[in-house]
């Protein structure tokens, strides 16, 4: 049997150990959601490019970009992608230096490097097929349960669960679940609730009027999956829920207990941690001095400017940056500062530019020396790329994406 979290007391608006009298995985409550939701979908669905073909491999190139990414980020990113290539083997036969610059300002580039090695799997073994069994969409390099569901529900119209952040919201707040959804028992069952709302939107077989023609898809587990993710993406948002237009407000526990900033429940995380870097950019004959990460660490086998952490609050900053190279540099000055977050770390780089006049072969063992045009073509970590950004003469606009990549 299937463990079920804990759920709000509505008589006193906290988490309590009494079960209310409804249950709140009620079949009757589920049946009830699944029309409701889909006549809201068919009226209200966004027009996305993805959204208009059933080619797995464009619906899973989609759903890998909206990881942890917002929806107007991504159509572009998407459109250039498909353009590029628009088959596995397509992507297979890139060099990486191409999908990371095609990449280029999405971030969490694993996603990128794992798209790529998912498609030289797909050609190598399967003749550039895409899988339709939903075990094997998992095996996919990258791909999660949820990713894996998604795929198998919205291309091949499988009545498998989905569970992304927007997917979580929308449960907790709807059925009051108020136990941190990271729990093991808590996902679980939250994990079980998407299943039965799946399935009981394949078992009625809805078949909503599309408003718009162009709108594809493979059958009721489809439409409903999307509809669930599309609540959470324009209605039901982390801040300022549009409660006012949602078609599930009559049936939602937070909504109607007035504690929908309580769902979910996440337990607080750590604090982030501040860390300072100092990069070093050098510059000799119209040249300019750039290394490639090794394999194996973050934002691999991107590029970057010579760059190292400060380990203590007393350290200079430009003392640091000219020490880098280990050589004497000329007419070093700050360039410009980057701020940014990655995962727990708060980061603030700072940017210094130098010249060098001695032979360019002392310092070819530290990196490759390149013109700002060849400089534009590389895929870069996000923080040095707006380094790079502030090198361009004034009026002068950062390409992307690259024209080898048009």
């Amino acid at each position: 049997m299937t463990p079920r979290p804990a759920v709000m007391d509505r008589s006193r608006g906290q988490p309590g150990a009494a079960r209310p009298k409804t249950d709140p995985f009620d079949s009757r409550k589920i049946c009830r959601l699944v029309p409701l939701l889909v006549e809201w979908f068919a009226t209200n669905a966004r027009d996305l490019p993805w959204r208009r073909t059933l080619d797995p491999y464009a619906i899973w190139v989609s759903e890998i970009m909206l990881q942890q990414t917002q929806v107007k980020a991504v159509i572009p990113y998407w459109e250039r992608w498909m353009r590029q290539f628009p088959t596995p083997t397509a992507l297979a036969r890139a060099k990486l230096d191409q999908v990371l610059k095609l990449w280029e300002g999405l971030g969490y580039y694993t996603r990128a490097r794992n798209l790529q090695r998912a498609a030289r799997f797909l050609v190598s073994a399967r003749r550039g097929q895409f899988p339709s069994a939903f075990d094997e969409i998992l095996l996919l390099p990258g791909v999660g349960r949820s990713t894996a569901g998604a795929i198998a529900s919205i291309a091949f119209g499988q009545p498998t669960p989905i569970l992304d952040g927007n997917v979580v919201r929308v449960l907790t707040r709807l059925f009051g679940i108020a136990e941190d959804p990271r729990r093991k028992i808590t996902n679980e069952s939250l994990w079980h609730l998407s299943q039965a709302l799946v399935s009981a939107a394949a078992a009625q077989a809805l078949k909503p009027k599309i408003s718009d023609g162009k709108f594809r898809i493979s059958g009721p587990s489809s439409f409903f999956n999307q509809a669930l993710m599309e609540l959470g993406a324009v209605t039901c948002k982390p801040r300022q829920p549009q409660c006012g237009q949602c078609p599930l407000g009559g049936n939602c526990v937070a909504h109607r207990t007035g504690q929908i900033q309580a769902f979910p429940a996440f337990a607080r995380r750590a604090p982030m941690t501040a860390r300072k870097f100092v990069a070093l950019v050098v510059e000799h004959g119209g040249k300019w001095l750039v290394r490639q990460r090794p394999r194996g660490v973050v934002n691999a086998c991107l590029w970057e400017f010579p760059n190292a952490e400060l380990n203590g609050p007393n350290q200079d900053p430009a003392a640091v940056a000219s020490s880098l190279l280990g050589v004497k540099l000329n007419g070093l000055k700050p360039l410009t500062t980057v701020k940014h977050s990655i995962t727990r770390y708060r980061i603030r780089l700072e940017g210094f530019r130098a010249e060098w006049r001695g032979p360019r072969v002392g310092l070819c063992s530290a990196g490759r020396w390149m013109t700002l045009g060849q400089l534009q073509d590389l895929p870069f970590a996000s923080a040095h790329r707006k380094l790079l950004r502030a090198l361009l003469p004034e009026g002068r606009q950062f390409v992307h994406p690259s024209p080898v990549l048009q």
